[in-house]
């Protein structure tokens, strides 16, 4: 059986997945990670609770270790998500490999944002709402973003957030890695892949 040590993860990362106990790769995380390694876009459909985030948070996190010039742009549909998902990220890299970051969600202040912006953070996470209302404002743009994450897509867009993703997708280098999750596939997600991917 396949484990992480098998995938070419850097030794920091392997490192940090043992002190966290993260032993076999879930079936999501087994299929995806070598693809995000290689720089291959996806779109993955796994029931919650299932380690979606680990499927793009483990990989992602060895190419901010490895590239200087990596920097991930994560869009989530709530903000607990969120908050969850850079928890992740931080735990992946461990406190050796510190990575500037954003956290943009809605409900918190817009001024320890702007700090967090100023910082040239290489890893975004946060709320469509939000991240787009700092691309109005000017105090964010995604010149160097080099991966984008959508993730729990289906969720996003019954929440509305439809012409939000569309506006940030527009807006992103035309190189860049693109990994959309969810816990389902409609009709209207494979559109969207087919436009995005």
């Amino acid at each position: 059986m396949q484990n992480f040590l098998d995938m070419g993860l850097d030794q920091a990362i392997l490192k940090n997945l043992t002190l966290l106990s993260f032993e076999t790769p879930t079936p999501i995380q087994k299929e995806c990670i070598p693809l995000v390694l290689e720089g291959r876009d996806i779109l993955a459909s796994a029931p919650t609770g299932t380690g979606k985030t680990g499927a793009f948070a483990i990989p992602l996190a060895n190419h901010l270790i490895n590239d200087k010039n990596a920097y991930v742009l994560i869009l989530s549909p709530i903000r607990e998500l969120a908050i969850q998902i850079k928890s992740a990220f931080h735990q992946f890299l461990g406190k050796k490999n510190f990575i500037p970051s954003a956290l943009l969600i809605g409900g918190a202040p817009l001024s320890g944002q702007f700090k967090q912006l100023k910082s040239n953070p290489r890893l975004i996470v946060g709320t469509p709402g939000r991240i787009n209302e700092h691309v109005e404002k000017r105090t964010l743009n995604f010149n160097k973003i080099t991966h984008v994450v959508l993730d729990e897509i289906d969720r996003m867009l019954d929440l509305g957030f439809d012409i939000q993703i569309k506006s940030i997708m527009e807006k992103l280098p035309q190189d860049h890695q693109t990994l959309m999750f969810s816990a389902t596939l409609p009709q209207s997600i494979k559109k969207l892949a087919h436009v995005y991917l």
